[in-house]
């Protein structure tokens, strides 16, 4: 079936496929943005869902001179203060918690900046005058991480807080690398040729469980929304060595039958100890839990990887979407459960 480009655009009407086709664009979207050189002492990064996966790749990569938190909920840390450089980010401008925590950051007299598509956050950032970068429209805000990943490397290399030396060269070279990659998992690439396509058909049917090491945990994640928003089906994720000294016993009793698909995303940049406790794990499961699905880290640098195995993870969702007659693009539920908690 997923040869069947007929069939294909059929169930993909707005063309989800060719958005993660064009992703690798967004890493070459300039961001026009006035950020000042700042004197802060702490980074907190205040976002939901998509918006929010930038932020943990960029702890991974780029990393930050500075402590550096992730916020998702209404409130703010107790040690936000005015030598706290804080980002608002919401792709639709209009997410509640994200306002929230907004407002409290101005409180404490925070150093403020922001990252949306417009919206009300947009609205207060011209208003007051913070730094804005500008998301181009991406349809929904999972198809956005890496205009986000994009404006946070801006925002913080212009702020002076970043630990890697040149992120915008980095990107660039990311970028070019990510194209190259895109290119196998594309429709027109025969199943028997297409990792993609192969993993979303060992995926039908079954609850879907990623594990990755902390270098990979953002990929995990983003598979997670995938799996959840374009193929509508139930996902987790965690992550080593944590998974080592709890869910690892989950796998060996109940429930006997085990209808999940396990995929580990492993990676030759992870500490030593997570890549052996990746093999220790498979083989003391092996019989008490599906064979995981392997996938290997391509690239030679740590964001190559990483951005190359989210956008893998793009396209095993949509196929498997795809697979079960799903549109990929629409998350009604999500807008219905918005209206009516606004009600």
């Amino acid at each position: 079936m997923l040869d069947d480009l007929k069939l294909i655009h059929e169930r993909d009407p707005q063309d989800a496929l060719g958005t993660a086709e064009k992703q690798w664009q967004q890493l070459e979207h300039v961001f026009d943005v006035n950020q000042q050189q700042l004197d802060a002492t702490n980074v907190v990064y205040a976002a939901m869902g998509g918006s929010a996966l930038a932020g943990q790749v960029s702890a991974v990569w780029p990393g930050y001179k500075l402590p550096f938190e992730v916020v998702r909920g209404y409130d703010i840390p107790t040690y936000v203060s005015d030598k706290t450089f804080f980002i608002a980010a919401s792709y639709s401008g209009n997410t509640e918690e994200t306002l929230s925590v907004l407002d409290q950051a101005e409180q404490r007299g925070a150093q403020i900046a922001v990252i949306a598509s417009g919206g009300k956050v947009a609205d207060i950032a011209r208003q007051k005058g913070y730094p804005l970068a500008l998301i181009p429209d991406a349809k929904q805000p999972r198809y956005a991480v890496l205009y986000n990943l994009k404006a946070l490397a801006t925002l913080l290399e212009k702020s002076g807080l970043l630990a890697a030396d040149d992120a915008e060269a980095e990107i660039h070279q990311a970028a070019s690398y990510l194209h190259e990659k895109l290119q196998s998992w594309l429709p027109t690439v025969p199943t028997k040729d297409n990792l993609a396509k192969q993993i979303a058909q060992e995926c039908m049917g079954k609850s879907v469980v990623v594990y990755a090491g902390p270098k990979m945990a953002p990929a995990a994640y983003k598979w997670k929304i995938s799996f959840n928003e374009n193929a509508k089906h139930v996902a987790w994720w965690n992550q080593y060595p944590e998974f080592n000294h709890n869910e690892f016993i989950g796998w060996t009793k109940q429930p006997e039958q085990k209808p999940y698909a396990v995929i580990d995303l492993r990676s030759n940049l992870e500490h030593s100890r997570i890549q052996k406790r990746f093999e220790v794990s498979e083989r003391l499961l092996s019989g008490l839990r599906p064979a995981p699905i392997v996938v290997e880290a391509q690239g030679e640098t740590l964001i190559e990887q990483l951005l190359s195995t989210i956008a893998l993870g793009d396209f095993v969702s949509i196929y498997l979407a795809l697979l079960g007659n799903i549109n990929p693009t629409p998350v009604d539920l999500i807008e219905k459960f918005k209206k009516t908690l606004g009600d």
